[in-house]
């Protein structure tokens, strides 16, 4: 079952009529969180070395990950975005 995009964000759904810049902007936030984790997936666990990131590294490696999702998203992205942004705007009948 494909989750209800609203739902995700349900400021989205008591606003009386949300511009699309606002939708686009929703689904643009939801195809870069997608990415960053598929990013973080795929991954390869890196054993420690002498030259690790230390204790930090994971952490900042999130950091990293978002930074390159969003990249992603403004050259064009997987066309998630777009899917979503149209299924937020027929439900909400724009």
């Amino acid at each position: 079952m494909i989750p209800d995009p609203i739902a995700a964000f349900p400021a989205l759904a008591t606003t009386q009529d949300p511009p699309a810049a606002d939708l686009r902007a929703a689904a643009e936030r939801m195809e870069t969180g997608f990415l960053a984790e598929m990013l973080k997936s795929a991954t390869p666990n890196q054993a420690s070395s002498a030259f690790g990131g230390g204790a930090g590294e994971e952490h900042f490696q999130s950091f990293l990950h978002h930074a390159q999702a969003e990249e992603m998203v403004r050259a064009g992205g997987i066309g998630l975005a777009e899917t979503l942004f149209r299924a937020m705007r027929e439900r909400i009948g724009e």
